[in-house]
């Protein structure tokens, strides 16, 4: 989400860069953190932890500015705020009811201006008179009427009513604010010759020029009485009171501001229902005391994971979880019993009965988005383990295989025995992903129950068992890689001959004698005979010199072609051991061997003397 969006909804007008105006970018800071403190103050109480860090930051801010520019006033529309002309905060579409922008238009309020010397107690009461968090009996919901009994000092505002006086008679003068001309207009009689820093100075002297005669003003005078700390005139009570009663005065509404409130309400009918539940759950966790109503409401939010689960919702299901994880820091107030139940309803997310929900829906749905789904498998324990294996199991996309494989990778990396247990079942595709977890984690603990899929049905996974031996057992004995010659598949047989003739396993002869002995070994292909009698010279040396010689010295009346192929190909084997055994085997097969035989001997030995004339150069 981008990060200038304010936790309401609304967004202080987001820039790639920082603006030339210093005063600019301070109001666009400060108006982030009032649009960030009326969240947390209408969330979580003004009492909260999280409610008062960010009421000190925007007191703070506020103060250092006030020092700086002695004045802070903007203009309020229904979803911007206005400084000097340029737009400092906007509502985003879906979320005006809950902005600062929308709350102040719509109680009346055109303009709001802070003055230096500001207090925190006055910028509290703004807050609170804002999201009507005062007494609780007290009846009237009017902010300006609210600012107006307190009489603060230095929070002066203007509102619709006022201007709307003011604009009955005479020319009118549109405050030089960028778009919003129409809508701030004051008479002017020709009396606007100098330029003015806001509205209430505009509204003030429009007031002066109507008491000496020279047009027409406000409504009896006393504009300013209304929270910018003069003394009110003789009759401002009266004056007051009218002023702050609406619906005295309309005021027009433009074509255009017509076609945007049809939006909001149109947006407003379409928002989501569960929004707007979750965020009243989320209000009752954050500020209520019963123990009673805490208890039934966590009770109430694991219905509310069963539906999120259903529904395949998974961005709220993190939201909301997230929310789940932080509720002991928001509310440290929380008994034993309540920290205790909310603990086992998070422990609870990986049961049985969710991870089917989380089963149904995506097979239901192969092409539904999964976004947040990861996140949320993570917040698991490895308790759910057995429980994601099952999901692991029945999905059907390979995609969101994939989605669950990782979770299991993460949960179970230091408890792998379900996984383990889950080779000996007889889906293939479900084994195979099992068998791509164990080969991410590397754990030469693994290799014992891998090597025990030596005659799995599947192919693919036999070609796997052999990929995992030569990762898990690089080097060592051999022997149950040479089990893997007998398998029926050629692929899997040379896979397991590729590791076997790297040099880094050792195997004795005696291994080797009931493969090379069978009477259907010559009827194998020549590469793979030949792949076999060098995986037999790599692992087992001058131990199988007897056996090569035997082949290159044996002469026979049948299957003579065939059995010259073989001691060929041991000549071959000879020539590559080059020991000074293997040189002697190759000399007495230049004797004894048939015509073919002499000439495969003959080549054997020159290149067994090649072989040595390089490593006695290279020594």
């Amino acid at each position: 989400m981008d990060e200038a969006l304010t936790e309401s909804g609304a967004w202080p007008i987001a820039h790639a860069k920082e603006p030339a105006n210093p005063e600019l970018a301070s109001v666009k800071r400060l108006l982030t953190l009032l649009d960030k403190t009326s969240k947390s103050n209408r969330t979580y109480g003004p009492a909260n932890p999280v409610a008062q860090k960010f009421f000190q930051q925007l007191f703070e801010g506020l103060t250092a500015h006030l020092a700086t520019y002695s004045k802070l006033a903007f203009l309020v529309q229904r979803s911007e705020l206005y400084f000097n002309g340029e737009v400092v905060y906007r509502s985003e579409q879906g979320s005006s009811s809950e902005s600062v922008a929308f709350k102040l238009y719509t109680d009346g309020i055109r303009e709001l201006a802070f003055l230096e010397g500001l207090p925190a107690e006055d910028l509290s009461f703004l807050l609170d008179s804002l999201w009507n968090s005062l007494d609780p009996d007290e009846d009237d919901d009017d902010i300006v009427t609210r600012l107006w009994s307190k009489n603060l000092s230095t929070i002066t505002l203007v509102t619709a009513e006022e201007i709307a006086k003011s604009s009955t008679g005479g020319e009118v003068f549109a405050l030089p604010t960028a778009g919003i001309g129409d809508v701030f207009t004051l008479p002017t009689a020709g009396m606007m010759e100098a330029p003015e820093s806001s509205l209430r100075d505009l509204l003030d002297r429009e007031q002066a020029h109507a008491k000496k005669g020279m047009g027409p003003g406000l409504e009896g005078g006393g504009g300013s009485e209304a929270g910018n700390g003069g003394t009110p005139a003789k009759g401002g009570t009266s004056r007051q009171a009218s002023r702050f009663k609406s619906g005295h005065v309309g005021y027009e509404v433009s074509d255009k501001e017509l076609a945007e409130l049809a939006k909001e309400i149109e947006a407003e009918s379409t928002r989501d229902n569960m929004t707007y539940l979750l965020d009243m759950l989320t209000a009752i966790l954050a500020s209520e005391k019963s123990p009673a109503i805490l208890t039934k409401l966590i009770d109430l939010w694991g219905n509310v994971l069963d539906s999120l689960t259903a529904q395949g919702k998974w961005t709220m299901l993190d939201s909301v979880l997230g929310l789940l994880h932080v509720t002991t820091e928001v509310r440290p107030d929380l008994g034993d019993d309540h920290k205790k139940q909310l603990a086992a309803l998070l422990d609870s997310l990986g049961r049985p009965e969710r991870m089917k929900m989380i089963e149904t829906h995506l097979n239901k749905l192969p092409d539904a988005t999964t976004e947040g789904l990861p996140a949320v498998l993570l917040l698991m324990t490895s308790a759910a383990v057995p429980a994601l294996c099952t999901l692991l199991a029945n999905l059907e996309a390979p995609a969101h295989q994939a989605i669950v494989s990782e979770a299991i990778e993460t949960l179970a990396k230091d408890q792998p025995d379900h996984v383990l247990r889950g080779l000996s079942d007889r889906r293939p595709r479900y084994v195979k992903n099992l068998l791509a977890i164990l080969l991410k984690w590397n754990n030469p603990r693994c290799a014992d129950a891998v090597e025990k899929l030596v005659r799995y049905p599947d192919v693919q996974v036999r070609k796997e068992v052999v990929r995992a031996i030569g990762i898990f057992r690089p080097n060592g004995n051999g022997i149950k890689l040479i089990a893997f010659l007998n398998d029926t598949e050629e692929s899997v047989r040379f896979a397991a001959l590729k590791l076997l003739m790297t040099g880094q396993y050792t195997a004795s002869y005696s291994a080797w004698s009931p493969l090379v002995s069978a009477d259907t070994f010559m009827d194998r292909t020549l590469s793979e005979k030949r792949a076999v009698f060098q995986a037999m010279r790599a692992t087992s040396g001058d131990e199988v010199i007897p056996f090569f010689e035997g082949l290159i010295t044996e002469r026979s009346w049948t299957n003579r072609k065939k059995k010259d192929e073989l001691a060929a190909l041991a000549a071959e084997a000879l020539g590559k051991l080059a020991t000074p055994a293997a040189l002697t085997a190759l000399e007495l097969g230049q004797k004894k061997g048939g015509a073919p035989v002499r000439q495969a001997c003959t080549a054997a030995l020159a290149q067994a003397q090649r072989q040595q004339h390089l490593k006695q150069a290279a020594s």
